[in-house]
């Protein structure tokens, strides 16, 4: 992979850790921790786990640019540690299907083709994202169910039932030489599952008899207090929400993963009397899927194509669809912006936006709900309906997992600084001394001495992130990434103007082309300044016996950037095209 914007990490420890002398322990008897994405930020989950010179490496996320990325598509993990160590690796593990756990897998097996482990439905999932990436022929994927116990290397991982957001999630329990790790993965305790069991507690017990060395516990919801609801509680706001809006069409945008709110959509659409559509393709990919691995039930007859929507009364009718966080070009984006072919909203619809917003897209989401509102379209959302529950666990349920398992050491993973220390804070009010809590950061190393006998954090490897741009993977960076910020904030002028460098001579007038920083008609006068400007420039270094077109160009951009600058206290990117004729 090219260019990446790259993290290093400092050195030392934080929310305590154990003194330790490393150089009295050989390098092969420590068992390394090391993140590559998850830690202190929101998605790209990727965790190292190395003994020796065998790797495993739990999830393979991908994260969602911000507004410092213009242009830029998604995020993924800077996998140099692993490219450099590729005959070791042997085999990337799989908690769950969602995006930010399995998304970066098409970009990272083209440069890592190793086994992949999942339950059934996360690879279905990922199937369909390696063959839009022609990687379905030489994927190696390897399907598991909670319960089994994978043998690889030293290590031996065991899947655990957990409850979650998406069907199939698992936790895992590692068995390693120096002594037995639990990772959770993303989940809650829901005890009135939509489908399935609860959550294996009985299975965490058990380990914590045993005896844990350590615990890496999800964090995304320790800041909130008390017991992450069923996903039940949404279904009887659903149920109320079709039986109030007998006259509407229902449009309801959730996360696609989320097999189990779109299987309660379809429930209550059959209870209701309702066709169902689905919009988005992201959507009609899981679905299907879903559907085909029995993990999801569609009456026959009940699914009706977009184009088939007019044949219908809005009563007669519910919408599923992508965009419930505000995602440019989604289908309810384009519903809302007028821009959808077969959609239009108005004043018979209502739109449920079954989700909560990821951090960073709360503006987003607020623009669409004002935009279907002026369309005079009813819109709830989590705010002021009970139309979404998370998928994460809260803190008692954080308190629980952790009683249960009594971990020697403490972990918090998956979640921003914020809430990797109030998970570190749990922890702790439970009796985990502080010295026996970590909290790290990506390309930060942790090790373990046998049985625990030493812990620490030990250096740094490289990481990061990596940006990709349509095709391009990674060939978007710092320079390119400051230069879009730049064109956004103060546009473009290009000179152009032709010259004989043998003659000295100007054979064309310097021609000024705009962008982004003055409407043109409404500024001539100020262009033509800038014009006689350039002329006077170019003309100079001619007179002066200046040949080199670099150096020339050198000049005009210098001299403009203060010209512009003294009458406008603007800093417009400047392109020069001198030309020798």
């Amino acid at each position: 992979m090219a260019t990446k914007t790259k993290k290093q990490s400092k050195s030392g420890t934080k929310a305590g850790g154990i003194a330790t002398d490393f150089q009295e322990m050989q390098p092969d008897e420590r068992l390394k921790i090391i993140p590559l994405g998850g830690f202190g930020e929101i998605g790209k989950n990727l965790t190292v786990i190395q003994f020796r010179d065998d790797i495993i490496v739990i999830d393979c996320g991908l994260g969602f640019p911000d507004e410092n990325m213009p242009g830029v598509d998604l995020v993924i993990p800077d996998i140099t540690y692993l490219e450099q160590n590729a005959d070791k690796v042997l085999g990337i593990f799989l908690t769950h299907g969602h995006e930010d756990h399995i998304g970066a897998l098409p970009y990272v097996l083209k440069t890592l083709n190793v086994p992949v482990y999942g339950t059934c439905l996360t690879l279905g999932i990922l199937k369909n994202k390696l063959i839009e990436h022609k990687l379905d022929k030489t994927a190696k994927l390897i399907n598991t169910k909670a319960g089994d116990v994978i043998n690889v290397g030293c290590f031996s991982v065991e899947f655990i039932h957990v409850n979650h957001s998406i069907a199939d999630s698992v936790a895992f329990a590692i068995n390693t030489p120096a002594g037995m790790l639990v990772h959770t993965g993303d989940f809650k305790i829901d005890v009135t599952p939509i489908e399935g069991e609860i959550i294996n507690l009985t299975r965490f017990g058990e380990l914590g008899n045993a005896g844990v060395l350590a615990l890496m516990c999800e964090s995304t919801n320790a800041e909130r207090p008390g017991f992450t609801p069923s996903e039940k509680t949404v279904g009887h706001s659903l149920d109320g929400i079709f039986r109030d809006c007998r006259d509407k069409r229902i449009v309801i945008a959730t996360f696609s993963s989320n097999v189990h709110r779109v299987q309660q959509i379809i429930d209550y659409s059959a209870k209701y009397g309702r066709k169902v559509a689905i919009s988005g393709r992201s959507m009609i990919n899981i679905v299907t899927a879903a559907t085909e691995l029995g993990y999801m039930h569609i009456p026959d007859g009940m699914l009706v194509e977009l184009t088939q929507l007019k044949r219908y009364k809005p009563s007669e009718i519910t919408l599923i669809t992508t965009g419930s966080q505000g995602e440019p070009m989604s289908a309810l984006y384009r519903m809302a912006y007028s821009a959808h072919d077969k959609v239009e909203l108005g004043a018979d619809d209502v739109v449920v936006i079954s989700a909560h917003a990821i951090p960073g897209n709360e503006k987003t989401v607020n623009k669409i709900i004002n935009e279907l509102l002026k369309k005079d379209v009813s819109v709830l959302y989590d705010k002021v309906a009970e139309v979404h529950v998370s998928g994460h666990a809260c803190q008692e349920e954080i308190k629980l997992i952790t009683a249960l398992v009594k971990p020697k050491y403490f972990l918090p993973v998956h979640g921003e600084y914020k809430h990797l220390v109030k998970c570190a804070e749990i922890a702790e009010y439970l009796g985990i001394p502080r010295n026996h809590i970590f909290i790290s950061d990506i390309g930060r190393v942790f090790e373990f001495g046998k049985n625990g006998s030493y812990a620490g954090f030990n250096g740094t490897v490289p990481s990061g992130k990596v940006l990709v741009d349509g095709l391009g993977v990674g060939d978007v960076g710092t320079v390119v990434l400051r230069d879009r910020k730049h064109l956004s904030m103060d546009g473009l002028i290009v000179i152009v103007a032709a010259i004989d460098v043998d003659a000295g001579l100007m054979l064309s007038e310097p021609d000024v082309v705009t962008r982004g920083f003055v409407y043109v008609k409404e500024s001539e006068a100020f262009l033509d300044q800038i014009r006689s400007q350039a002329h006077d420039i170019i003309e100079g270094c001619l007179n002066s016996g200046m040949r080199d077109i670099s150096t020339i160009k050198s000049r005009v951009k210098d001299d403009l950037t203060k010209f512009i600058y003294n009458k406008t206290k603007r800093n417009p990117m400047i392109l020069t095209m001198v030309m020798d004729m």
